[in-house]
């Protein structure tokens, strides 16, 4: 019973640090994409544009 129990705790464990991790790389991308800009002036990419902004 005792052996169910901590296998039990160290899977949520495990489950736990994976969705931090998960969470925690999905913002780092985010920010990534955010802060993306060529010549050093931040600007939209081209694989984020509408395509009424692609032909301006």
């Amino acid at each position: 019973m005792v052996a169910i129990i901590v296998i039990s705790i160290i899977v949520m464990l495990i489950i736990l640090v994976l969705s931090i991790a998960a969470i925690s790389k999905g913002y780092s991308y985010k920010h990534t994409v955010d802060t993306y800009n060529y010549d050093d002036t931040p600007q939209t990419p081209p694989h984020l544009k509408n395509k009424d902004e692609k032909e301006l």
